[in-house]
């Protein structure tokens, strides 16, 4: 599975949302010019994290997103299947194999728990002297 722009992008701006998480709302300009990003692609991937409910647009002068959400409460599976659909490394894995089903279906189910099991909390109070959780994969 590769995720794309959409996906990339949009967990930026929910992890920038998350760092500022209680302070009011925050420009999606500002996240684009701190990242170095398209203004106008974080507005059209806002869209659809704000129909799913992961954020909430406030209007007026000092309006902006925030999160509909505490940040422990939101994964970074739930930003990724918004912008990209569904997890799945091979499209028509029913055709293949029992064996090469099995091998996708792991795969699909590691990284759905990575995914699901990693908050936007997680992500802004990421340490990395800790050490991270293999996972070991056997083929």
């Amino acid at each position: 599975m590769k995720i794309s722009t959409k996906g990339r992008y949009g967990l930026t701006v929910m992890i920038e949302l998350a760092r500022k998480y209680g302070e009011g709302p925050i420009s999606l300009k500002s996240i684009a010019d701190d990242k170095n990003l398209s203004a106008h692609y974080l507005e059209q991937l806002a869209a659809p994290l704000r129909n799913a409910g992961l954020i909430r647009s406030v209007r007026g002068a000092y309006g902006g997103y925030i999160l509909a959400k505490e940040p422990e409460n939101i994964t970074a599976g739930d930003v990724i299947r918004v912008l990209e659909g569904p997890i799945t490394p091979v499209e028509g894995i029913e055709e293949e194999e029992p064996a090469q089903q099995a091998l996708w279906m792991r795969i699909r189910d590691v990284v759905k728990d990575v995914l699901d099991t990693t908050t936007l909390k997680d992500l802004i109070v990421h340490d990395d002297t800790k050490p991270q959780k293999e996972y070991m994969f056997y083929i």
